[in-house]
């Protein structure tokens, strides 16, 4: 028989939405609860809530509701991680799977690392971080081009992205604060560029690890550009002056060389700086060594059908950053208790696959 799993979809932003339609339509997941975060969504069903069909589950904005009901296995996807939630819940017995955090969880700071350690151990639960970047695209697609290699020498990951269509503007413009003086925008004054850069900072370490590299300090650099004129985008606008690009790069060191290098190119509007690199849109990961390799990744709605709108090209990340971790539910809860990283558990993959056929028509 096939096993099955009481699942927790908690929050529905815009991936958390995807999340729980792919629960209500996965063959071996049950959904047993819904937590939301607004009054206007207290209380519905998690069907209308994400364009299914009634399912009698009703959402709620009570933890305590639902870190009382039975279930194996918590999607957490709020926009922050909240430390004390999640333990409570690793202690209750449901095991976790976010998006917002813990990528890895030997780079974690120690005494939350022995906190959430000590929950899985009380509630003989495990933990997992993932989604598409961070998650995929920094840990399992470098981990797997590495078989092809004899010897590495140098790693690097590259993200191009632009933001203008964004469906968050929240995030867009609050949290990661395009349309903002620098001065507000510097990883020193803005607290959530603050919390992604570690994100990415555990990657590198997590790549270290797996790779054998012997870094020693994982360095993280930040530059911002200014819109040279006034834009619209998606919930927003730009104004001249305010911040329209931000470019990261984090780099694991040893000694005096960098092995493992992730970068980030993030820009709104139509400016583009001519001294950034120029890569395509996505992310393009590299090995140099012996022998050298490539590979270009892009998440889109469809390459066959050219009448999809821009805006579901974009979307097609939040949807695979909410599979990650809904196909991963099978994996995760079989694992052995405690903090679980890309290192530790078997590859992800499709839990519908083609099987979905009759259930994107219906969603249709």
């Amino acid at each position: 028989m096939i096993p099955s799993y009481r699942v927790i979809q908690w929050a529905t932003g815009s991936v958390g939405r995807e999340a729980l339609r792919a629960v209500l339509a996965h063959p071996q997941l049950e959904l047993a609860g819904v937590r939301v975060y607004s009054a206007e969504k207290e209380g519905r069903d998690a069907g209308e809530l994400c364009g299914m069909p009634p399912t009698g589950v009703r959402a709620t904005q009570s933890s305590a509701a639902l870190l009382a009901t039975d279930a194996d296995c918590v999607l957490y996807m709020p926009r922050r991680a909240d430390l004390d939630e999640v333990s409570a819940l690793l202690a209750s017995g449901k095991n976790v799977i976010a998006t917002p955090f813990l990528f890895y969880g030997h780079a974690y700071p120690e005494a939350e690392r022995a906190r959430l350690e000590r929950a899985c151990e009380q509630g003989k639960s495990s933990v997992h971080g993932t989604g598409i970047h961070p998650g995929l695209v920094g840990t399992v697609l470098p981990l797997a081009l590495s078989g092809l290699s004899r010897r590495i020498e140098r790693l690097t990951i590259q993200e191009r992205a632009n933001w203008s269509l964004y469906d968050s503007p929240r995030i867009t413009f609050d949290n990661m604060r395009f349309g903002a003086p620098p001065e507000q925008a510097t990883l020193e004054a803005n607290p959530f560029a603050r919390w992604n850069s570690q994100l990415f900072s555990q990657q590198i370490w997590l790549l270290a690890d797996g790779l054998h590299a012997r870094i020693d300090r994982v360095t993280e650099e930040q530059e911002l550009v200014t819109a040279a004129q006034r834009c619209e985008i998606r919930g927003g606008v730009i104004e001249a002056g305010t911040v329209s690009g931000q470019r990261y790069r984090w780099r694991g060191v040893a000694g005096e060389r960098t092995l493992i290098e992730i970068e980030a190119l993030w820009t709104v509007g139509p400016d583009y700086p001519e001294r950034w690199p120029r890569p395509r849109d996505g992310w393009t990961i590299q090995i140099e060594g012996e022998p050298s390799a490539q590979l270009h990744f892009i998440s889109l709605a469809s390459f066959a059908r050219r009448d999809v709108p821009i805006a579901e090209h974009v979307h097609a990340a939040d949807i695979a950053t909410a599979m990650h971790a809904v196909n991963a539910v099978p994996a995760v809860c079989d694992a052995p208790p405690g903090i679980r990283s890309a290192l530790d558990l078997p590859l992800t993959r499709a839990g519908i696959g083609f099987g979905m056929t009759g259930i994107s028509r219906r969603l249709e």
